[in-house]
């Protein structure tokens, strides 16, 4: 019987399939009886899954991490899959067809490499174009960036998806800043660039994708300018002169606030007409990229809403002609 991957599931489904386990907990029910909750996962993405009636053998009898025969059934629940177990237990990883695990890029990393690399040569002030160089000869970081997911389950959450908010990012830059003279062009494209790095080592995609311990305990803002820091040592050695501070302070600047409140997450407010513009560019592309993954991955196919979503407080409206064309696709195949 051929593998059906995580982003094939329909509902009612049944499973008998290996998966990576992360993120288990051992939780107990309104009754006091034991659940095992975890999420699974394979080339193609996450789901969650949950085992009845567990207790702590089953729960130790695995640990992050490893490969997981699942038994159960595949269900619709709150306009998302997820799997309800029956059995669950550890696979010897020799069992295991490691190309059904290994991260799959979802966009055209190469391209976007070329794009991204474009667009910071062709920055003009010196000390950022040196700044922007010692990024891009790093190997080792490229490598990285180039498989780097921007989150686990919101925005652009896929292998090469940070890549791809990055560029985007850029682009929409390119495009704004002629409206707005006042904006230091060369200064928001390197805050583009830079102000999700961090997640290049928040996040580890190896089977998955989950967070780092690293990741946990200081999140990406903080490893950003951590990054930063040693890159303008870098360039400060290359260029044979240092780099003006207020140019530092206010690249660290837009990577701090880059979230635009308190409320999500930013230490900092944008106080910087950079700031400000990096906070709602970013937003406009999670929100537009968050959108079109709901709409697109949506179950409710003979609708043109989607299902009602917990976290947005809404449901989305997809279009008649679009959910149509879903419709029929469907009847094609």
């Amino acid at each position: 019987m051929p593998r059906r991957y995580v982003n094939q599931l329909s509902h009612q489904e049944p499973i008998n399939q290996v998966f990576v386990a992360s993120d288990k907990q051992l939780r107990p029910n309104r009754n006091g009886n034991l659940y095992l909750q975890l999420e699974l996962s394979d080339r193609t993405g996450r789901i969650a899954a949950r085992l009845w009636n567990a207790n702590e053998t089953v729960y130790k009898s695995f640990q992050n991490g490893e490969y997981v025969r699942v038994e159960g059934t595949a269900q619709l629940f709150q306009g998302a899959m997820q799997i309800i177990a029956t059995k669950l237990h550890r696979v010897d990883p020799e069992e295991v067809d490691e190309a059904d695990f290994t991260p799959v890029p979802a966009v055209a990393v190469d391209k976007l490499v070329v794009r991204m690399t474009e667009m910071l040569r062709s920055i003009d002030d010196p000390e950022l174009k040196t700044l922007a160089e010692c990024f891009l000869i790093d190997e080792q970081f490229m490598a990285k960036l180039a498989m780097a997911p921007a989150g686990t389950k919101n925005h652009h959450a896929y292998h090469g998806g940070l890549l791809e908010h990055i560029v985007n990012v850029m682009e929409v830059v390119l495009r704004v800043c002629p409206c707005y003279p006042q904006i230091n062009r060369d200064l928001l494209l390197m805050g583009a660039f830079l102000h999700d790095l961090g997640k290049t080592s928040e996040l580890c995609c190896e089977h998955g994708v989950s967070y780092t311990d690293e990741g946990q305990l200081i999140g990406h803002l903080v490893m950003a300018v951590e990054m930063l820091d040693a890159k303008i040592a870098e360039a400060e050695k290359l260029a044979g002169e240092p780099i003006a501070l207020e140019t530092a302070l206010r690249l660290k600047h837009m990577i701090l606030s880059h979230h635009g409140e308190y409320a999500f997450g930013s230490p900092k407010l944008p106080m910087t007409l950079e700031a400000v513009a990096l906070a709602f560019l970013d937003n406009l592309d999670a929100k537009i990229n968050t959108f079109c993954q709901l709409m697109k991955e949506d179950p409710n196919v003979d609708s043109p809403w989607t299902t009602y979503n917990a976290n947005l407080e809404r449901k989305l409206f997809k279009g008649k002609a679009d959910a149509g064309a879903v419709k029929a696709d469907e009847n094609a195949n």
